[in-house]
């Protein structure tokens, strides 16, 4: 599944931007939960990706649509992470990201995302 790597926020953020799922999936640690909420998965039944293969999937379909994504807001410490990331479809569709990673022997051991869009 690729080898992993130690958390590195300025490398994480960088790759965000340069729609690199690889890159990012390699600071996830193998038992790594991801929970996503917006409005499609509310906060009473959110999205939950409970493997690596979950949160490859989930990586590569994000990076892998005709979008930008530009990383704001950034805070680092030892337990864990959080950033916003305010994304923008070729359509001129806005979704703004914030998330807050935890940390758990140097790699990501949970992450909860929080998305919200612009509706038609």
């Amino acid at each position: 599944m690729g080898t992993i790597t130690t958390f590195d926020l300025d490398r994480f953020t960088r790759a965000a931007e340069a729609r690199d799922a690889t890159t990012q999936l390699s600071m996830y640690g193998p038992d790594a939960i991801v929970t996503i909420t917006n409005k499609l998965s509310q906060p009473g039944a959110p999205r939950v990706l409970r493997t690596r293969e979950e949160i490859k999937s989930w990586l590569e379909d994000m990076y892998g649509r005709d979008m930008t994504h530009s990383v704001k807001h950034r805070v680092l410490d030892e337990a864990g992470a959080a950033y916003t990331q305010a994304c923008r479809y070729a359509d001129g569709t806005n979704v703004i990201c914030a998330t807050v990673i935890e940390l758990e022997g140097g790699v990501i051991s949970g992450q909860t995302v929080l998305e919200v869009w612009d509706e038609e």
